[in-house]
């Protein structure tokens, strides 16, 4: 279909290119409906396009009018489809999504690599990165939250890699998980009743489990009249109803090697805030040190997310991350996980596309130098997500919370 339709017509870039050509002669007269009438005049006046069929036209009108007016260019109409969840591009040609679960390939390309990172140090320059030979990997944002990932051509060897993670405009909430199944009413009334109890929650899954979302649905539950610090690598967190909030964005260094403020340093000021809480998107390296630090020195009732299948995977790549970036021993560092987190949250992805909580376990302390987990919820097909029987054993906070209302 693809390779078709490019021996039929000139390229996008060419007709773009004339365009660019009519509006350089009036640039203070350009709107959208200007460069549409032109691309309109141009695509109809030209007899070797004539061989194609409204519809094809028609498309193909909607390409140039992308390259030209859209930061995206031709990536652009996925990304408005509202039932689009990612978009993966493997270089100019090779351009996929994921809708409602399901991968496909889409039949637009870009007309070359150089095209596809133009637009990808478009997208990283607005979010103040670079993305080049030197620094060829970025991640970023776009206007609307999405969250970006993209890999430059010196290191992909099929060209240029950009990937795409939407993010509705319309936040899910509890409500809606339950009513999808992805959580139990019990569940969910239990973790409401953890998060205004304060206590310190991790969120785990694996890629694409729901977990920046999960996290969102959680902070719902923080009382309105709390401070919270939100510290994120690149910013998708979208908190409601907390007035006294500051969000804090990492950044990584400029072409000249200065500049760069890690989640690391992000956590150590925030502790200068007066915070009532810390949130923090995704702990994967030594930032963890400070996160850990954080929830057990009086900041209770912070969150945060990481990539693992288990809760038991979690607590392991937890004292992974601390041990390869400090000197603690593998006994201290498990004496202070447990001190620090209160209760793992486990997503998972279906083959399906569907996400779900899985497990919620409680961490109940040391016993014999390992960690200890008691699964408070587990899912079970057919049944659900079920009380296991376990009662919860830390029930300090919960007295505290009741004594005081």
């Amino acid at each position: 279909m693809l390779e078709r339709e490019e021996k039929k017509r000139p390229s996008v870039d060419a007709i773009a290119e004339r365009i660019r050509l009519h509006m350089a002669e009036s640039p203070a007269s350009v709107t959208d409906e200007t460069v549409h009438e032109l691309i309109l005049k141009e695509v109809l006046g030209d007899e070797e396009l004539s061989g194609l069929s409204q519809s094809e036209k028609k498309r193909l009108i909607r390409l140039v009018f992308c390259t030209l007016r859209c930061e995206l260019e031709i990536l652009q109409d996925l990304l408005d489809d509202p039932l689009v969840n990612e978009i993966m591009v493997n270089g100019p040609k090779n351009i996929f999504v994921e809708r409602c679960g399901s991968i496909s390939r889409m039949d637009i390309a870009f007309e070359s690599a150089a095209r596809l990172e133009q637009v990808i140090q478009r997208i990283a320059a607005r979010v103040g990165r670079e993305i080049n030979e030197l620094n060829p990997i970025v991640d970023a944002r776009l206007s609307d939250g999405s969250r970006v990932n993209a890999v430059f051509s010196n290191v992909a060897l099929d060209g240029p890699i950009l990937t795409i993670r939407k993010f509705g405009t319309s936040r899910m909430d509890m409500e809606q998980l339950i009513e999808q199944g992805d959580i139990s009413r019990e569940a969910a009334d239990f973790l409401k009743l953890m998060v205004e109890a304060r206590y310190n929650i991790y969120v785990s899954g694996g890629t694409s489990s729901g977990k920046t979302t999960f996290l969102n649905i959680l902070s719902d539950f923080i009382p309105p009249d709390e401070r919270i610090i939100v510290i994120e690598d690149s910013a998708e967190l979208q908190l409601r109803g907390c007035e006294n909030l500051v969000r804090l964005e990492a950044r990584a260094a400029n072409a000249q090697g200065y500049g760069s403020v890690s989640i690391r340093e992000l956590i150590k000021a925030s502790l200068r805030m007066r915070p009532d809480r810390i949130i923090v998107g995704e702990t994967r390296g030594e930032e963890v040190i400070d996160m850990l630090a954080a929830m057990s020195t009086g900041h209770d009732g912070s969150l945060s997310t990481g990539h693992a299948n288990s809760p038991k995977g979690m607590l392991g790549r937890l004292e992974t991350m601390v041990l390869a970036n400090s000197d603690f021993p593998p006994d201290a560092t498990r004496r202070q996980i447990a001190q620090a987190i209160e209760l793992i949250v486990q997503l998972q992805r279906s083959p399906d596309g569907h996400r779900r909580v899985v497990e919620i376990s409680e961490v109940t302390g040391l016993s014999g130098g390992e960690i200890m987990l008691s699964p408070l919820f587990v899912y079970r097909p057919g049944e659900g997500l079920s009380p296991t029987g376990n009662e919860l054993s830390n029930t300090w906070k919960l007295s505290i919370m009741k004594s005081t209302h």
